[in-house]
């Protein structure tokens, strides 16, 4: 079987979902950069979740939930996206050869660890990773994984082990593609009403989200002992912020290329100044992501009221900057 969409072009991006979004928004005429699918989603955040385990540490999460960005391409862009899960890893794969006989560009959530084109030491359990199948030939399947600066290609069983592995986030053979895209492009009113929304995600009420989430966080760790829960306790934050895909500093670095974006589609120049301070808090959390790594690594003593001291001024820091973000687009 050889099915390949000779339109469809790869395009390396940051991170996975945001990559997949700008790319299959680009494939059917909105081209748009991989921030600008980011920002217009709204899909900054943060979260800390202690009641949803990962390797028994709690989910600490730097953007919105797998999904909201392609469900943030909804009415910006005036797309239905249809969402299809599967008991059946073989009625899995055969829906997608059927889509991709209909030439569709095909995106999918899988499991890193069972895709072989990852480097071994770079595969972990991470369920919710995006990626896009393009065509298909003999029973190699044509990736392209936003996270890989070239195509890719992928064996069936592969493929199918990755789409339907258990555990945390378990993608269920998710595929998923637009079924309309009614407008194809980004609208001053959209780029305000997206910035509005993150500011109320970042600010709002809610104890374990935004800034009070981060400052939660803090607490917890100015509660922990100099040992090996508490080492572990803090690899782990490292972990869901710079490996795991969340993308701590990442999401804010994205953040920024999308007001720097969004001041000329807006007409708002005050933007770009506050995306120089999105970058500087990106470097704060880069900055606390290597004197965290510097204390597992017994290069410094291990000290929690500092990492927890850090922790707090980011959370000053983004709750002082969405303030004026709010008044920006007021």
């Amino acid at each position: 079987m050889n099915m390949i969409n000779e339109q469809f072009r790869h395009r390396h991006a940051a991170h996975c979902e945001s990559g997949v979004a700008a790319a299959l928004m680009s494939h059917h005429g909105a081209a748009i950069s991989e921030a600008m699918a980011f920002g217009l989603s709204s899909a900054l955040s943060f979260a800390y979740l202690p009641f949803v385990k990962l390797t028994g540490f709690p989910l600490i999460a730097y953007r919105m939930p797998p999904r909201f960005i392609l469900r943030g391409m909804a009415k910006p862009f005036r797309t239905r996206f249809r969402f299809e899960t599967f008991r059946d890893p073989a009625a899995g794969m055969r829906r997608l050869d059927e889509l991709l006989a209909q030439g569709k560009v095909v995106g999918l959530q899988t499991s890193v660890f069972w895709l072989p084109y990852f480097p071994e030491d770079m595969r972990f359990h991470f369920n919710a990773h995006n990626l896009l199948v393009y065509g298909k030939q003999g029973d190699e399947y044509l990736i392209s994984d936003p996270v890989a600066e070239e195509p890719q290609r992928c064996a069936a069983a592969d493929l199918q082990r990755a789409r339907f592995a258990k555990g945390v986030l378990a993608p269920k053979g998710l595929l998923y593609y637009p079924e309309t895209v009614g407008n194809t492009e980004v609208t001053p009113d959209a780029v305000r009403k997206a910035i509005r929304k993150t500011a109320r995600i970042m600010l709002g009420p809610i104890p374990l989200v935004g800034v009070r989430g981060m400052r939660m966080l803090a607490g917890k760790v100015a509660r922990l002992k100099p040992d090996e829960y508490g080492l572990n306790y803090v690899g782990h934050i490292v972990r869901m912020q710079e490996e795991i895909g969340t993308g701590g500093a990442g999401f804010r670095f994205l953040y920024a290329s999308f007001l720097q974006e969004a001041a000329d589609i807006a007409g708002l120049p005050e933007l770009r100044a506050l995306a120089e301070r999105m970058n500087e808090i990106g470097d704060g959390w880069r900055a606390f992501g290597l004197k965290a790594v510097r204390m597992i690594k017994g290069r410094e003593a291990f000290d929690p009221a500092l990492l927890a001291g850090m922790l707090r001024g980011q959370a000053e820091n983004e709750a002082e900057f969405f303030r004026a973000l709010k008044r920006a687009v007021a």
